[in-house]
């Protein structure tokens, strides 16, 4: 999670909060006081805070996409208002959970969204004036270096590039007139761009790597992270070209204590017994659409490799023929795959044909979140051709995951990679809130009938 999302979320708890007391002066001409709200009275209030929030990231209010215009996005707001007000009107008059009146509840939504749009624009004015924009120094001019100026390009939030900075040997694969006179020294250019950070971008470090000119620019309080760092913090991925296992070993996180392996699993156990309560009623529809769809069992299972790469067996509704792989062995999924039958492709569009895994989470085998587990014919071959492949391998895989909720389904070795990008960086920075936002994503990725093939 990005410091811009927290930040984000902070704020529209705040701003729930001043809209909610703001509707109520507006409407009844007084403010309720905090300290004389019952403990009922306050999770209503809670509750009224998270319902806005679950709204704006369904609608994806937080998305830091540059591509998004001021009118989408006040588009967005919009129809995250209406979902909010949906849903509260179901929670206060549908139930005895009542707390505030039609008035006040359509006022203080209103005023939320304009909140949330004149934090939009100051967000937008922010970016384009000096001091609240960090310019990037990218210390390279190599393919590298031309890889994450490219970033800072298309992703451009809070970050703008202040130049090149050529060291000797490097080969220039950049634009020319983006490069830092570098007689000066790297001190000097820094000062003269205003950089706040150097991304050291080298291919090659040894022999060109100005170690003293660096040193010096650190101890003045300019920010120093590395290529694989910064890809990491931008895009929510590891740059698994440039990494080695010496990277692995120093940088900060891929712990997974104890602890979090116990609170993992209880929160498995927990989330995993509820939902099968709440699906179990349909298992007898579900089981007699696939069988009048087509012949064959109603489950299907799978060897799938799970953590320390032990095999496992995975359950599924099946959504494929009974013969789909006679003769071909084990392929992928692809787009309009002729093995899917109508109902399989339904199930597999809502996802339906994964809750069966949820047994799986029971037993032990998976957890609700983590790497999704691939088959030993594919992990063989796709362990020989990618580096660290292995290492998705040393936490349990999951029923959902950051590469399914960031990444379309995977279909070759190309996106077994990309996947792999995401998974890591889920190992790195494991975590239950990390957790929670996945789950999230994947309710978002479910109703929007994402990725899946």
């Amino acid at each position: 999670m990005t410091r811009r999302f927290l930040f984000s979320i902070v704020c529209d708890v705040v701003f729930a909060f001043l809209a909610l007391y703001s509707a109520y002066f507006i409407r009844l001409g007084f403010v309720p006081q905090l300290t004389k709200l019952s403990s009922l009275e306050f999770t209503r209030i809670v509750l009224f805070a998270v319902v806005l929030l679950f709204s704006s990231f369904l609608l994806e209010i937080y998305s830091t996409s540059p591509e998004i215009g001021k009118k989408e996005y006040l588009i967005r707001i919009i129809l995250s208002v209406a979902v909010s007000f949906f849903i509260l009107t179901g929670l206060f008059y549908l139930t005895e959970f009542q707390l505030f009146g039609r008035g006040v509840l359509l006022i203080s939504l209103l005023i939320f969204g304009l909140f949330q749009f004149l934090s939009h624009l100051l967000g937008c004015i922010s970016t384009s004036l000096p001091g609240f924009v960090n310019k990037v120094l990218i210390l390279g001019t190599g393919p590298l270096a031309r890889q994450i100026g490219n970033l800072i390009a298309a992703q451009n939030h809070s970050y703008i590039l202040a130049g090149y900075f050529n060291c000797a040997s490097e080969p220039v694969m950049v634009p020319y007139h983006n490069i830092i006179d570098s007689e000066e020294g790297l001190c000097a250019a820094v000062r003269r761009v205003g950089a706040q950070k150097i991304v050291v971008s080298l291919s090659e470090r040894r022999g060109v790597f100005p170690l003293q000119e660096v040193l010096s620019c650190k101890l003045t309080g300019i920010e120093v992270v590395d290529a694989p760092s910064f890809y990491e913090q931008m895009t929510g991925k590891l740059l698994l070209e440039n990494i080695t296992p010496s990277w692995f070993i120093f940088s900060h996180g891929f712990r997974v204590t104890l602890g979090l392996r116990l609170i993992k699993r209880i929160t498995d156990l927990l989330c995993a017994s509820f939902g099968l309560l709440l699906t179990l009623p349909f298992f007898p529809l579900i089981a007699l659409v696939i069988r009048i769809d087509s012949p064959g069992p109603i489950l299907f299972r799978q060897t799938r490799v799970g953590e320390g790469e032990k095999l496992f067996n995975l359950y599924k509704f099946r959504s494929m023929r009974q013969d789909a792989e006679t003769g071909t062995g084990a392929v992928w999924a692809k787009e309009k795959d002729p093995r899917v039958t109508k109902v399989g492709e339904f199930l597999r569009k809502s996802r339906i044909d994964e809750i069966p895994q949820l047994f799986n989470v029971l037993r032990g085998d998976m957890s609700l979140v983590g790497p999704r587990p691939e088959r030993p014919e594919f992990v063989r071959k796709l362990t020989e051709v990618i580096p660290y492949y292995s290492e998705r391998h040393y936490i349990k895989p999951g029923v959902t995951g950051w590469a399914q909720v960031r990444y379309p389904y995977g279909a070759s070795v190309e996106d077994a990679i990309e996947k792999l990008r995401f998974d890591l960086y889920y190992i790195k920075n494991i975590s239950l809130p990390f957790d929670i936002l996945i789950i999230l994503e994947t309710i978002k990725v479910v109703l929007f009938r994402r990725g899946a093939r």
